[in-house]
């Protein structure tokens, strides 16, 4: 069997197998095998992207050859949220090939990841089989050059889990931005979360003589501003999801007299914020907040047609790992690089928290820990740490990256600082060519307050038939 012995343990949850680490040991074994074989997974999604994935797996015939099955159910999960698809091919172990089909099938382990990667995101029955080399897809994923349009007026706007944001942007200047607490995990009339978000947009048309462009950021899945998937929405019935949410965006942009409106990711976003922060590409943007977000910006500067889904890609392999309640999943991002990660270490911590206190109100108590000297929160950061340490090795495995920023909630205050110092200690440690090449930073308080509304806002480009449009008061 596999030895894993992580340098830096998380201290409040030491039995934490990392993904980086599980695969370095067992492709080690593979490589000691003169019988092991190439493993071959292509996805192909519905826009006629397509990617190949190539690793090597243990004979048939080894011994350990179970742990075969284990990698490449755990690697394909990574590849589908991370890339995304509905086809999906494995050529070079028949077996392997069997055992994927019957995990994603619809009554399988990863039935939630079938029905999702396939009716609900690419709206195609969902895949997986086994092919012949020659059957493989050409790769291929044309960049997206979105973005970097910082001309005119425009608004920027971020919508989470726990509040919206708007922005008023004058040619790349910042003259106005607010936040508004909501709720809308929950909510089952559509109008509290379209009325919600046009009102934050009037507001920030009151401090513009004209509105060229809307740009915004979301926690989900969208597709051509489409809505495809998003937590945001799980309080609305299917019925009023496919005739008020799904396209919500472009019920927005009707009331705005049809000006240029684009929605991204919100990861995307972000890395796309940190892209022209920096002057500089390969960012790999990692959100700790209410769930994780990711996102990327490649080193030729435009962003890809990828999930980048990193709350549903799993990075801790042990066998009873802590599951997401919404996917049934263990192991995966969003309860390692979340506050629900915090809440979860701050049991552990031994914080007399009320069972029935909310995540949110646990992160904020433990923040105000931390920055008084408390010694468990301190616990709490120095775990999140090695997550984010780990995670950020086995990242490095699929993104090349240059840059990785860390933002969210949960790396407000001294805690973030400390969350940064482990993971780059984890980094030196047991990762010294990813940390030799990748810089670990935060966004500065400029960048927090206005970064992630400037790249929002500069989605859009001006097109010569789109009319501007004021609207701060009169608008429904």
């Amino acid at each position: 069997m596999l030895k894993i012995t992580p340098f830096l343990r998380p201290p409040l949850d030491p039995d934490f197998i990392p993904a980086a680490l599980w695969n370095r040991a067992y492709r080690a074994m593979v490589a000691a095998d003169p019988a092991s074989r190439e493993l071959v997974i292509s996805l192909e999604r519905t826009d006629g992207g397509a990617s190949v994935h190539r690793s090597r797996v243990l004979g048939a015939s080894h011994p350990e050859s179970g742990l075969s099955l284990r990698y490449a159910e755990r690697l394909l999960k990574f590849l589908l949220w991370q890339k995304g698809g509905c086809t999906v091919k494995i050529v070079g172990a028949p077996e392997v090939a069997a055992h994927l089909a019957a995990v994603y099938s619809p009554r399988g382990e990863r039935a939630f990841d079938r029905a999702f990667m396939g009716e609900k995101v690419y709206r195609q029955t969902f895949s997986i089989r086994a092919a012949d080399e020659s059957e493989l897809p050409s790769e291929g994923d044309i960049g997206l050059p979105v973005g970097r349009h910082l001309e005119g007026c425009r608004i920027g706007f971020d919508i989470g889990g726990s509040d919206r944001k708007a922005a008023a942007v004058i040619d790349g200047r910042v003259v106005y931005s607010e936040e508004t607490a909501w709720d809308p995990y929950f909510q089952k009339d559509p109008s509290y979360h379209i009325e919600g978000i046009h009102e934050s947009l009037k507001k920030a048309a009151a401090h513009l003589p004209r509105v060229d462009a809307i740009g915004g950021s979301a926690a989900g899945i969208y597709v051509n501003n489409e809505v495809r998937v998003a937590s945001l929405f799980r309080g609305i019935p299917p019925d009023r999801f496919e005739s008020d949410i799904r396209r919500l965006f472009f019920t927005l942009q009707a009331r705005w007299g049809g000006v240029p409106f684009d929605v991204a990711n919100d990861g995307e976003v972000a890395a796309l914020a940190g892209s022209m922060s920096l002057g500089d590409n390969a960012v790999l943007g990692i959100s700790m907040g209410t769930s994780q977000a990711g996102g990327y910006v490649r080193p030729s500067g435009d962003i890809t047609p990828w999930l980048n889904e990193l709350a549903f890609a799993p990075v801790d392999y042990r066998a009873d790992a802590y599951r997401d309640e919404w996917s049934g999943d263990a192991g995966c991002g969003v309860q390692y690089l979340s506050q629900q990660a915090v809440s979860r270490l701050s049991d552990q911590a031994g914080f007399a928290f009320p069972k029935e206190m909310p995540a949110q109100e646990r992160l904020v108590a433990v923040q105000a820990a931390m920055a008084s000297g408390d010694p468990k929160a301190e616990l709490v950061y120095d775990s999140m740490g090695s997550y984010l340490g780990y995670s950020i090795g086995h990242y490095a495995d699929f993104y090349n990256v240059r840059h990785a920023l860390v933002m969210g909630r949960v790396t407000s205050g001294i805690g973030g600082e400390r969350i940064l110092l482990r993971a780059r200690e984890v980094l030196a440690a047991e990762f010294p060519a990813v940390a030799s090449r990748t810089r670990l930073r935060m966004p500065d308080e400029k960048d927090k307050r206005h970064g992630q509304a400037i790249a929002a806002a500069s989605l859009p480009s001006l097109r010569e038939t789109a009319g501007s449009h004021a609207l701060p008061s009169t608008s429904r």
